[in-house]
């Protein structure tokens, strides 16, 4: 008996050896050293599940399954990084971890060559290709290849966002965004552009930025032919077409298509003006990037004010803020600078300008004298 018994351990130990796996299951294919092992995994196809965790309702094929399951409840992760101090539950996930920081990435994609560090991350790489989603949410009908996926997805339908940043107070509803939110404040942005030196906080931001420079703007739209880099981008595009505006401020009820415009809007009403101009200090709403009045600002402290008013004698660094000047003095007809001379952007337009409305108020004041500015 005892030889019998040392034979079959040897048997079994030449197999996981020599790699031989022969017992397959008629159903998928997979092979097993162990009998034992080809009966455990064919309980997944049957989806009997006879471990259940009494916490949280989770059930399970194989008893180890489960006690590995509860140790998240207990909160135990015995299993340390040397390199890095992050903590895992299991062996199996800190050897996978490791891997990270060697750099090694052992499974690649024989349709981009994009590589991983687990097998099984390839495999659900892989349904990107394949385009299928086999987990659809029920409240949108959104596709994900990942059930892991549907489920984060799943948080923004609930409002729920349990991670909040303990300097600024937002929220999040994955940990990992928080993470990367609190860059922000640190200021450390590790990703930079290559052509114009930006930096950013994410890779993924990085990416999306460099397709500026490509001229790459695949998603289109199919009503007035504008295109651009992100289809996020298009998406709050069409909302101009469609006249939605679902952003809506609670003080005065002015509409918005993006969230951003009205988080813009509400610090008119706050009063909080964080941009200073370096050269007097007046404030604004909003960054000098993306306030076109802070160009009309920033004229006015400009030597040259080439544009005069011939009834008082007051200058103005633009023609639009002449021509609002124009109705302080009762008689005088209002100019339209929108004529089609006055369009012009180039320099020579610049100069038909100014001498077409030089030589109008001139009619004006021939047509009404008035007395001379002394």
């Amino acid at each position: 008996f005892l030889v019998f018994i040392t034979t079959l351990i040897v048997a079994h130990h030449c197999n996981v050896i020599l790699g031989v796996k022969p017992h397959s299951c008629d159903l998928c294919g997979k092979s097993f050293t162990e009998a034992g092992h080809l009966k455990t995994h064919q309980l997944i196809h049957s989806g009997f599940k006879p471990y259940t965790c009494d916490l949280c309702g989770k059930s399970f094929t194989e008893a180890g399954n489960l006690k590995t399951h509860q140790l998240i409840h207990s909160g135990v992760k015995a299993h340390s990084c040397d390199l890095c101090g992050k903590n895992f539950t299991r062996a199996g996930h800190l050897e996978t971890h490791q891997l990270i920081h060697s750099g090694v990435k052992a499974h690649s994609c024989d349709l981009c060559g994009k590589s991983f560090t687990e097998a099984g991350a390839l495999k659900t790489h892989r349904l990107v290709h394949s385009g299928f989603k086999p987990y659809s949410c029920e409240l949108c009908g959104k596709s994900f290849t990942q059930a892991g996926h549907l489920k984060r997805h799943q948080l923004f339908h609930s409002g729920v966002k349990a991670y909040s940043c303990d300097l600024c107070g937002k929220s999040f509803t994955e940990a990992g965004a928080l993470k990367t939110h609190r860059l922000v404040h640190s200021g450390f942005k590790p990703y930079s552009c290559e052509l114009c030196g930006k930096s950013f906080t994410e890779a993924g931001s990085l990416k999306r930025h460099q397709l500026i420079h490509s001229g790459f703007k695949p998603y289109s739209c199919d009503l007035c032919g504008k295109s651009f880099t992100q289809a996020g981008h298009l998406k709050t595009h069409k909302l101009i077409h469609s006249g939605v505006k679902p952003h809506s401020c609670d003080l005065c009820g002015k509409s918005f298509t993006e969230a951003g415009s009205l988080k813009r809007h509400q610090l008119i009403h706050n009063g909080f003006k964080p941009y200073s101009c370096d050269l007097c200090g007046k404030s604004f709403t909003q960054s000098f990037g993306n306030l076109s009045s802070y160009s009309e600002h920033k004229r006015s402290h400009t030597v040259n004010k080439l544009f005069h008013c011939y009834q008082c004698a007051k200058t103005f660094t633009s023609l639009s803020a002449l021509c609002k000047h124009q109705p302080d003095h009762p008689g005088l007809k209002s100019l339209d600078h929108n004529e089609s001379e006055e369009r012009e952007r180039s320099s020579s337009g610049f100069r038909v300008r100014l001498k077409n409305l030089e030589i109008r108020l001139h009619r004006v004041l021939m047509e009404s004298p008035v007395k001379s500015v002394s």
